[in-house]
């Protein structure tokens, strides 16, 4: 079954003969970018979006991950950031920082020669809540992973089977999202965020969300890595490191991290 969605992944490259991948160096469009490459080869470019809402970090690992595949890459600067619409953060703003990549992409693509701009929307996201798969959809952007069906699950075993070492990779949204709907985002509470889950990332956590609110963050982790967390973290380092970041206060959602935790408010409003 999953051989056959890769035989049908593939053959939708081949029809299009040349492609520009919206690659952010997430998994999912990694496995795009992969496939892509697999099948065109120097028909396939892959264009990483660069604004203050995508880590450093997370950019130097699109590099290296089209560097192994072998695929050509490129970087453009995107600014989302310029539009109140965006950056007063209503329930819609993912719409908002989609149109403004793919209103990058799509000339870009017509300028080269690109005949379709894809990206790695997944059959798993048709069923949540994501405007931006709309805003992607009216410029024309095709999502060959949902075109046939492949889940976030599939996604992960495609690559593993394909070889990719980052078919593992946790998940890793854009910094966005880590601030309630209605508070207002800057670059500079980007940059607090980004450096806190930086700072988690290097004492060994890998699945784990900072969520911002005002002047507090919420530190989110797996609930069965909870415990261990407490007790083995000295935590007034790492409080002083976070007000260090510009944050006052420091909690622990003992919820424990949950994809998509902030959009359980989207019920309350319907």
């Amino acid at each position: 079954m999953l051989n056959e969605k890769l035989v049908r992944l593939r053959g939708i490259f081949a029809e299009m003969d040349r492609a520009l991948i919206a690659y952010s160096g997430g998994i999912d469009s990694t496995l795009v970018a992969k496939v892509a490459y697999d099948v065109l080869g120097s028909r396939a470019l892959a264009i990483t979006a660069v604004s203050p809402s995508l880590l450093p970090e997370d950019l130097e690992d699109a590099r290296i991950q089209a560097a192994e595949i072998g695929i050509l890459h490129e970087e453009v600067e995107t600014h989302e950031m310029n539009n109140p619409n965006y950056t007063s953060n209503p329930v819609n703003r993912c719409y908002f920082c989609k149109s403004e990549l793919h209103d990058t992409l799509k000339p870009l693509a017509i300028e080269r020669g690109y005949p379709y701009v894809v990206d790695g929307v997944n059959a798993d996201d048709l069923h949540d809540y994501r405007p931006g798969i709309q805003a992607a959809k009216e410029r024309g952007a095709r999502s060959p992973l949902a075109e046939v069906g492949v889940s976030k699950a599939e996604v992960r075993q495609l690559a593993k089977e394909l070889g990719l070492p980052w078919w593992d990779k946790p998940a890793q949204p854009c910094l966005s999202s880590r601030f309630p709907y209605g508070e207002e985002i800057t670059v500079a509470k980007l940059q607090r965020v980004g450096r806190a889950e930086r700072y988690l990332r290097q004492l060994g956590l890998k699945n784990l969300r900072v969520r911002s609110e005002k002047d507090t963050a919420k530190i989110e982790l797996p609930a069965e890595e909870i415990k261990q967390f407490v007790l083995t973290t000295e935590l007034p380092v790492l409080v002083a490191a976070f007000q260090d970041f510009g944050f006052m206060y420091v909690t622990l959602d003992l919820e424990g991290y949950r994809s998509g935790k902030l959009n359980q408010v989207l019920s309350l409003m319907a």
